[in-house]
């Protein structure tokens, strides 16, 4: 375990925690911590993206969102379970190069006393069971308001068991990436890479929602956005402050460096779209706030401040670029965009990782021996392959379930609204 300045330098990875030490290891004050954390990751998806999302669609659609949001929790959470768990950790994090083993499927020997690091394996595997939700939740920002529910649930249990948890197990399971030495502190390749890439597919296979981009599709209730934002913003100190799997310095750091980039990234973008459209808008500052969580959160585990508003301010101007580019000039329908908020944030901050980790930009140390250019390598060998195996799988799942059940909606139940077509419901009774 590499640390500098009393700071514990890894991720969730086997790198970083080990999975067997003594009973005397466990620590009281770590558990609390993580056990708040797992909590708080929770809270970031319900209800905290269910808000934020289902606020940025349009009204015939909001009830839609929330299902997809309350059943893709329940789903992974029994798929983590009965297998995902064992297949991202293995037997022990016995160091397997692709995928782990069933060593740990229906959690099967597991007892309270077991420990990863200083904290029960139970509170661990659920702390982990929560990133696994929010990652192909997040994707329903790339296909909302035209994908079928029934197509939603097998898509979603699909890829996370062929795309998500092999890339878990890649970078914090002891597979090939944590072997090659890369630095993901709390998701920025594992989640935020894999659902922006797979957000971005989607978009392309199924097509625009019917109108676009002539037809004018803003956010029916900006009020719920904002208030989920919010949530989503608190929710981060447990996903990046709670990676730390203590209650220590590297946690506090993380939790403080999360909360100057979000700062800076709402910041930036708002005066963007200041200067540029004249009006800062709402919807602007709180995407910005997203941009900047989602970029930080790879280096929030071995960047200082000064690199956190450096992040969060190149989050801000590069995602917005990003999703003006996608939107107005390729004229993709990534509904929510979750590609240029959190792939392309995820990329960003997991390439200027490498960077604003050394010592010499402010951060607590690359590993000895590794040097800023080599980590670069490191890092960008990561997210290209990452990205790859994410499009192809993605991509062929659609396809095959395109013919197996059929993803999309017809025009006329894309017209009626999902809420009433599909769940024979409405949000709202005027």
């Amino acid at each position: 375990m590499n640390k500098k300045n009393g700071f514990v330098l890894g991720g969730m990875g086997l790198n970083t925690i080990p999975l067997s030490v003594s009973a005397s290891d466990f620590s009281g004050a770590d558990t609390a911590w993580v056990l708040s954390s797992t909590a708080l990751v929770l809270f970031m998806t319900l209800p905290g993206l269910a808000l934020f999302y289902g606020g940025l669609v349009r009204v015939r659609n909001v009830l839609s969102v929330l299902m997809q949001c309350f059943a893709i929790a329940a789903m992974v959470s029994l798929l983590w379970l009965l297998v995902g768990y064992s297949f991202a950790f293995g037997d022990g994090m016995a160091a397997q190069p692709l995928i782990g083993g069933f060593g740990r499927a229906f959690l099967w020997g597991l007892g309270m006393d077991d420990l990863t690091g200083t904290i029960p394996e139970v509170v661990f595997l659920a702390f982990q069971m929560t990133f696994a939700i929010i990652t192909p939740a997040l994707i329903i920002g790339g296909f909302a308001e035209r994908m079928r529910f029934s197509a939603v649930l097998w898509f979603s249990a699909l890829w996370l068991m062929l795309v998500y948890i092999p890339v878990c197990h890649w970078v914090w399971g002891g597979g090939w990436l944590a072997d090659l030495g890369v630095m993901d502190f709390a998701g920025g390749i594992v989640v935020h890479l894999t659902c922006g890439v797979a957000a971005l597919v989607s978009a392309l296979v199924l097509g625009p929602r019917r109108g676009f981009p002539k037809v004018p599709m803003p956010p029916h209730n900006m009020t719920m956005t904002v208030t989920g934002a919010g949530m989503l913003w608190v929710g981060w100190f447990g996903f990046n402050g709670g990676s730390a799997l203590a209650a220590n310095g590297a946690a506090g750091m993380a939790l403080f460096v999360t909360h100057i980039a979000a700062s800076a990234g709402a910041l930036t973008w708002m005066f963007i779209e200041w200067a540029r459209f004249g009006k800062p808008s709402v919807l602007g500052v709180v995407t910005g706030m997203v941009a900047g969580l989602g970029t930080v959160t790879p280096a929030s585990g071995f960047i200082g401040p000064v690199g956190a508003l450096g992040l969060g301010i190149l989050a801000g101007g590069v995602c917005f670029t990003a999703t003006q580019t996608i939107k107005r000039v390729l004229k993709i329908d990534d509904s929510l965009d979750v590609f240029p908020v959190h792939g392309v944030g995820g990329i960003l901050g997991s390439l200027l990782t490498a960077v604003l980790a050394s010592e010499s930009f402010g951060g607590f140390g690359l590993a000895e021996g590794v040097t800023v250019s080599g980590q670069l390598g490191v890092q960008a060998i990561a997210v290209v392959s990452v990205a790859l195996w994410c499009g192809v799988i993605t991509f062929a799942l659609l396809k095959v379930l395109d013919v197996l059940v059929g993803i999309r909606v017809s025009p006329e139940v894309e017209t009626e609204g999902l809420d009433i077509a599909q769940h024979e419901e409405t949000g709202y009774h005027w």
